[in-house]
C-alpha cells in the first residue's frame, strides 16, 4: 500500500506534524510511512506499538479523515468536512483574517452546511497548522522594487569591499523607564504581577551595529540629531581607525542635514547608504532593537532610573556575552516587505 495520499496532502500532514500534540505524532507518522509503502508490522515495529493499532488508525483517515484520526474521543461516523473542502478551508484562511474562532464557524457553516462548535473549531485549527496570533505590522507604502535594489546594491558593496572596511546599521532607540508586560509561562489559574513605573522617563540611545564583527557602538544624549550623529559616528571611526565605513541608514531628516554633510566632507571614509523609504526590514539593527527589549525590558521592573539606565547601557557595551543568540539573529537574510 502507497501513494495514496497526494503531494498536497503529504505536504499537509508535515506541517500539521510540528504542531500537534506530541502524543498524535505517530498517527501521523504512520499514514506518511504507509503512503511510503511501510507495512503495518515494520510501521508497529518502528513506532513501539501493535500493528493492530496502525490498521485503526489507517483505517480511521481513510474514513473520517485527520481531523478525526486526531480526536482522542472517536466514536465512528464521517468527517464534518470531506478533503476537498477542508483543504478549500485552509486556502480560504491563509487570505482571510477572522478575529474570533465563532467567525468561521458561520462562515463554515455558510458554504459547506457543516455546524461546528467554538471549541470543536479551534481544534480544527489548530489540527490544521494554524495559532492565534497578531499580523505583522508593515508600512502601507513599502516597495518591493526599491527593496530588491537595496538588497543587490548591499550585495554589490558587501562583495567589492577591503578586508579593512566595515559595514554598520544605524539607528536610534529610545527605551522607556517602565515594566513592559510580554507573554510567559504562568501556571493555569494563577496570575504574575509585574509592578508598572509611574515616570515617562527615556533613554535616547542612537547605536551601530557591525556586520562583521558583531560589534556594537552607542551614543548617548538628550536627543538624537544631528550632532548626536556625529558623534557617534567620531566613536566609530575610532574604534575602526582604518579601512571604509559604510553606515546604513533610515532617511529621517538630520541624517541629511548641513551638518551631516559638512561633516562627511572632512571625514571620507564614511559612506552613507540610504534605505529605500518605509523599509526598516532592511535595518538589521531593528532586531537588535527587539532583542535588547526581550532581554532587558519585558517583564522586568526597575525602580530607580539610573539602575534602569545602567543595565540599558551595559546590555550594549556587553554586548558579546550574546554571541551565540546574535550569531543567527543579527544574519543578513533580508525579509522583503510587500505592501
Amino acid at each position: 500500500m502507497s501513494d495514496f495520499l497526494s503531494p498536497a496532502q503529504v505536504l499537509s500532514l508535515r506541517q500539521l506534524h510540528r504542531t500537534v500534540h506530541p502524543k498524535k505524532k505517530d498517527r501521523i507518522k504512520a499514514i506518511l510511512m504507509l503512503n511510503s509503502g511501510y507495512s503495518y508490522e515494520e510501521i508497529a515495529r518502528v513506532l513501539i506499538l501493535d500493528d493492530a493499532t496502525i490498521r485503526r488508525w489507517h483505517n480511521r483517515y481513510i474514513s473520517s479523515g485527520i481531523q478525526t484520526l486526531l480526536e482522542d474521543n472517536y466514536v465512528g461516523g464521517t468527517s464534518k468536512l470531506t478533503e476537498w473542502q477542508k483543504q478549500e478551508l485552509v486556502n480560504h484562511l491563509e487570505h482571510n483574517m477572522y478575529l474570533t474562532a465563532k467567525e468561521i464557524c458561520e462562515y463554515v457553516k455558510r458554504t459547506y452546511k457543516a455546524s461546528y462548535t467554538v471549541k470543536g473549531m479551534t481544534s480544527f485549527l489548530h489540527q490544521m497548522g494554524f495559532q492565534y496570533k497578531k499580523p505583522i505590522h508593515v508600512p502601507g507604502k513599502a516597495d518591493i522594487e526599491s527593496q530588491r535594489a537595496f538588497i543587490r546594491k548591499y550585495r554589490r558593496i558587501k562583495r567589492l569591499k577591503r578586508q579593512e572596511d566595515r559595514i554598520y546599521f544605524m539607528d536610534g532607540v529610545h527605551p522607556l523607564h517602565n515594566s513592559q508586560p510580554a507573554f510567559g509561562w504562568i501556571k493555569k489559574g494563577t496570575d504574575m504581577i509585574l509592578k508598572a513605573n509611574t515616570g515617562r522617563q527615556r533613554i535616547n540611545i542612537n547605536g551601530a551595529y557591525c556586520i562583521e564583527n558583531q560589534s556594537v557602538v552607542i551614543h548617548e544624549s538628550d536627543m538624537i540629531n544631528a550632532q548626536s550623529t556625529i558623534a557617534l559616528l567620531r566613536k566609530m571611526m575610532a574604534q575602526q581607525p582604518y579601512g571604509r565605513l559604510y553606515v546604513i541608514l533610515d532617511n529621517a531628516r538630520y541624517y541629511r542635514s548641513k551638518e551631516i554633510r559638512a561633516f562627511l566632507r572632512e571625514n571620507k571614509r564614511i559612506r552613507l547608504i540610504f534605505l529605500p523609504p518605509y523599509s526598516p526590514n532592511l535595518n538589521l539593527i531593528e532586531r537588535l532593537w527587539k532583542f535588547f527589549r526581550k532581554t532587558i525590558t519585558y517583564n522586568s521592573y526597575y525602580e530607580k532610573f539610573a539602575v534602569f539606565r545602567k543595565y540599558c547601557l551595559d546590555s550594549f557595551r556587553h554586548i558579546s556575552k550574546y554571541r551565540i543568540e546574535l550569531q543567527s539573529l543579527m544574519a543578513d537574510n533580508f525579509q522583503l516587505l510587500h505592501a
